[in-house]
């Protein structure tokens, strides 16, 4: 059996009007983005110490930018099903960094990432910006962030984190680690909260390779970027939200998340 996450996918070069269109959709893109982030800490200044934890303000920009992200792209997005209104969490496949745009474009939530990427230059500063909760998910912190975790819950933060731990070339779901389903499980959360399975299914450009977006293993970012960005023709990117379920109609952490992955998994159409 091939080794998927060492067979690379080879970019395509770039010509003159693929540069026009980098230089055109990127710059539009970081003004966006960077002009949204200047006001986006600034009313920050504001709704932090007037609402705490809470964020009533701040998801709205983030929302604006994503969408706005698809539109500047010529990238459709279809959304099936309904984001949740309860309290509690989504789960969802990992495929790109494009699922980050996709995900808050649909809904307003606050990622749960590794804890290394706070560190990313340009990714890390973006994110603590939105609201991201940096987990640990091995080692002594690993508690703490579990406790943190539980704090952002019970603040009504809608979570969503990625349960395969790291992404994959757009066309299979990985195993689901349950490590962080454990927190619904911890002071009577189990009885109050509820989780969401979510499936981004990416749908490449005609006649290009089927991973168009995905993005995986020592896959530079830039390099795909560029790509994506120069693209004369774009596919579709679909969210499906199923149903959410209680979570304490699950006995434990890893009945739920089996049974998480194996709805993400069956509608993704190419999953292997």
């Amino acid at each position: 059996m091939r080794d998927w996450k060492a067979d690379e996918m080879a970019f395509p070069a770039i010509g003159p009007m693929g540069w026009l269109r980098v230089l055109w959709r990127g710059g539009l893109l970081g003004a966006v983005t960077y002009g949204c982030l200047a006001l986006m800490l600034l009313l920050r200044l504001i709704e932090a110490p007037l609402f705490g934890l809470r964020r009533p303000w701040t998801p709205h920009l983030t929302q604006f930018v994503c969408r706005s992200a698809f539109r500047i792209l010529g990238l459709p997005l279809i959304v099936r099903g309904q984001p949740m209104r309860r309290d509690g969490a989504m789960v969802a496949n990992h495929a790109s960094w494009l699922d980050i745009f996709a995900l808050n474009a649909c809904a307003q939530v606050f990622f749960v990432a590794k804890a290394e990427v706070e560190g990313w230059a340009g990714i890390g500063w973006l994110a603590r910006a939105t609201g991201t909760l940096f987990i640990a998910r091995k080692g002594s912190e690993a508690k703490k962030h579990l406790a943190l975790f539980e704090d952002r819950l019970r603040a009504g933060h809608r979570l969503l984190f990625f349960p395969e731990g790291t992404s994959t070339d757009s066309r299979r779901v990985l195993p689901f680690k349950t490590t962080l389903f454990e927190a619904f499980y911890t002071h009577g959360l189990d009885r109050l909260m509820h989780i969401q399975p979510v499936t981004v299914i990416y749908h490449p450009p005609e006649g290009a390779d089927g991973r168009f977006y995905g993005w995986w293993g020592e896959m530079g970012f830039a390099p795909h970027l560029l790509m994506v960005l120069a693209a004369p023709r774009q596919g579709r990117v679909e969210v499906v939200f199923h149903p959410e379920v209680p979570v304490d109609a699950f006995e434990n952490r890893k009945v739920l998340a089996g049974y998480c992955e194996r709805v993400v998994r069956a509608s993704l159409p190419f999953a292997e």
